[in-house]
């Protein structure tokens, strides 16, 4: 009779099916109420600039003294009517009726307009838009009564702040339905690659789509209870970050599961291997990622600390996902799962590799890896090294100091075409004033002061009733004064979005400033200006804290300090040259005008943590290889037997993130490429290469000042590999 060799456990009913099915049937319910809370998420999520800048920068304190003076929650739409030749009096006429009938629309407070250019060949009417309606509504509507009041032959535009708001969210609506299509369409395809099985790679998928779902609930109550603010940059980003996530760690239990397959036929006792052999890595790898996301919460802008725990909350649910529901279904499923290549139980002699080298008995492209390694460590750790030292050069040409608001949308755009129409006749700036709050003392000085500025078009102290004060008949004689404060409305001569129109800003402070050290400067200008100042510091301040908190949790699971601060530089070293590689593909391929002050830091987040990921899976592996084997050949061992599903995962982690490409704001764009680019960098030259060969080369002191370091290669005591049971052989069924 043949005899095979299985678990000597016999494995109670309650382990092989009753918790296996409970666990399923639990996530099924989350997945249930998860899933259709995805279309609500709309309902607490704001893509208002101002809502996310600190409570101390000064365009917040400006907005806060604005709305003493008048509804600063209304956001001004701006309507421009253009043709190639003047408008004829009889035109201008009609258009005057236009007033009554944007007022009838009660969107917000009263119209302003219509306003000629200078050479009568454009018409601008200011609409305020109310908070209490959708903007993006309110922007359609206004839309489609201009262009039915338009004379024939001009062109109408709805831009400024609401304009752009209203496109904006238009750009985002392919979060919902095409981002998680493009997704898991490209993660289905490679894991077919990949397992060669029709089965797994479903199972795979359900695991990660569950895992949002409970994500999306979990951050849906958040946002509901106000703990978190909520936007469609956060919303696009944590669907692609779950689903990633999920899908690594789903791929590493699944290799260790396949692994214990070959030495056992009971599925359940498989699962359990795998799964205490695969623990401690996904659990470590998914607490370093939260943990650096939460080191987000430092920031001081409110962007930043909202995307923090978003992210970390769908990391948890990955997690989870991936320690509960994927072991139940590989439970159920055993070998079949793999059908029709299911994984063959090995004969004992087979089982483990020579002690020697660590090599024998493998193939293919690992195997000459691993030689590579072996025969050539400094070379191939000093070139890469230098290789990813030069591609860090680009650096230089990074130019992430903000961009405008009309290039943040990549594809047509009525406001973008509205604000260039607006630039062609009139002050660019106009219906998006810069506001200065002054001394009512210091008013004329500091209304002097701003009207001499070079980038001011015009400047006006505002009066009793929203107007300004001026010597024409009805107008009020006096200012406005609220606490002793009079406010200023400056119209910029540059569009409001643009980098001139913040330099100007900056020039006005500094003049102001001057004269009452007490003035504020704010408005939509200034909102831009602070939120980019603000995220340059949080670069300066996350970065260090997010380096220490990874340091701290490698040391502690790899119980060593010179692996860690090789593993950390590693990835440093990495992001700098994905990023100058991405400098050079920004500025010379696709022709961005620059970056949001923020990309650096969410693509350092991103692939800092989980580019250590990566090592964190190489590495616990090679850990557990050297106790058994000794250093050399453990570091060999862990790089063959983990190369393809680390490669793996990073491909998958790349493409989830290249899908944020398909929404076409430019810094979900250019996130997606940094990202993408860095985990494939990371996979394929830093985790393959740099670190296995610079541990190599450097031996048993890598794991100082642990035991394991003071123990010589060839003098390695052996262990039972964690979680594998006693064997013996029974009957083969």
């Amino acid at each position: 009779m043949n005899r095979t060799k299985v678990a000597r456990e016999r494995v109670p009913f309650w382990l092989r099916w009753l918790v296996p099915v409970v666990l399923v049937l639990t996530w099924l319910g989350l997945a249930g109420v998860g899933g259709p809370t995805f279309g609500r998420l709309e309902e607490v999520s704001s893509n208002d600039q101002a809502s996310f800048l600190p409570a101390s920068a000064e365009a917040t304190e400006a907005q806060d003294w604005q709305s003493k003076f008048r509804d600063s929650d209304e956001v001004p739409g701006i309507i421009v009517i253009e043709k190639n030749e003047a408008f004829t009096p009889q035109q201008l006429g009609e258009l005057a009726k236009l007033k009554t009938t944007l007022e009838d629309l009660k969107l917000g407070s009263t119209v302003i307009g219509p306003i000629p250019s200078k050479d009568a060949k454009a018409v601008q009417f200011v609409v305020p838009i109310g908070s209490s309606g959708e903007i993006k509504d309110a922007v359609k509507e206004l839309r489609d009564t201009v262009t039915a009041a338009a004379p024939e032959g001009a062109r109408t535009f709805v831009t400024g702040p609401a304009g752009l708001a209203a496109d904006l969210t238009a750009a985002f609506g392919g979060i919902d339905g095409i981002l998680l299509l493009v997704a898991l369409s490209a993660v289905f395809v490679i894991l077919l690659i990949v397992y060669r099985s029709l089965l797994l790679p479903i199972m795979v998928l359900l695991t990660s789509v569950f895992a949002l779902c409970a994500a999306i609930l979990l951050v849906f109550g958040m946002a509901k209870a106000g703990w978190i603010q909520l936007n469609g940059q956060s919303q696009g980003i944590l669907s692609i970050l779950v689903i990633g996530a999920a899908t690594d760690y789903a791929l590493l239990f699944v290799a260790r599961f396949r692994e214990a397959l070959t030495h056992t036929t009971n599925r359940t006792a498989a699962v359990l291997t795998a799964w205490k052999a695969s623990f401690e890595p996904i659990l470590a790898s998914g607490a370093t990622v939260i943990i650096a996301l939460l080191c987000l919460l430092f920031s001081d802008l409110n962007s930043n600390k909202a995307l923090g725990p978003v992210a970390a909350a769908g990391i948890l649910c990955a997690l989870f996902a991936a320690l509960t529901l994927l072991p139940a279904l590989m439970a159920l499923l055993g070998r079949a799962a793999f059908w029709p290549f299911r994984p063959k139980l090995l004969p004992a002699d087979q089982r483990e590799p020579d002690l020697v080298t660590g090599l024998e008995g493998q193939k293919g492209l690992w195997r000459a890896t691993g030689s590579l390694v072996s025969r050539r460590p400094r070379t191939i750790w000093v070139a890469s090294v230098l290789l990813l030292l030069v591609a860090a050069g680009g650096l230089f040409q990074l130019k992430a100091n903000g961009v405008p608001q009309t290039d943040v949308i990549l594809t047509a755009s009525n406001a973008v075409d509205g604000q260039d129409a607006l630039a062609r006749h009139f002050d660019a700036g106009s219906g998006s004033p810069a506001v200065v709050v002054a001394d009512q003392g210091k008013a004329a000085e500091v209304l002097d002061k701003v009207k001499a500025d070079g980038g001011v078009g015009d400047a006006y102290l505002l009066g009793r009733g929203s107007v300004p004060v001026t010597g024409a008949p009805g107008a009020p004689t006096a200012p406005d004064v609220r606490d002793g404060k009079v406010l200023i409305n400056a119209t910029l001569k540059n569009a409001a979005d643009s980098l001139e129109a913040e330099e100007t800003i900056k020039a006005v402070r500094a003049e102001v400033k001057a004269v009452d050290p007490g003035a504020l400067v704010g408005g939509v200008t200034a909102t831009a200006l602070d939120t980019n100042t603000t995220a340059q510091h949080d670069l300066v301040v996350i970065i260090p804290v997010v380096l220490v908190v990874i340091l701290f949790i490698l040391m502690l699971l790899l119980r060593s300090v010179v692996a860690p601060v090789l593993l950390v530089l590693s990835v440093v070293v990495s992001y700098a040259a994905a990023l100058g590689v991405s400098a050079f593909v920004f500025n010379n391929l696709f022709g961005f005008p620059g970056a949001d002050a923020t990309v650096p830091l969410f693509g350092f987040v991103f692939l800092v943590a989980l580019g250590v990921d990566y090592n964190i899976f190489l590495m616990s592996r090679v850990r557990e290889e050297s106790l058994k084997h000794g250093t050399r050949p453990g570091i060999l061992r862990g790089l063959v037997v983990t190369g393809g599903v680390i490669t793996s995962a990073g491909v998958v982690l790349a493409a989830t993130f290249a899908a944020l490409g398909v929404i076409p704001i430019m810094f979900l764009v250019q996130l997606a490429f940094i990202v993408a680019f860095g985990v494939l960098l990371d996979t394929v030259l830093v985790r393959s290469l740099l670190v296995p060969a610079l541990a190599y080369d450097i031996g048993p002191k890598i794991w100082w000042p642990s035991k394991l370091g003071r123990t010589d290669a060839g003098n390695a005591v052996p262990r039972r590999e964690p979680g594998v049971e006693p064997l013996e052989e029974v009957p083969s069924r």
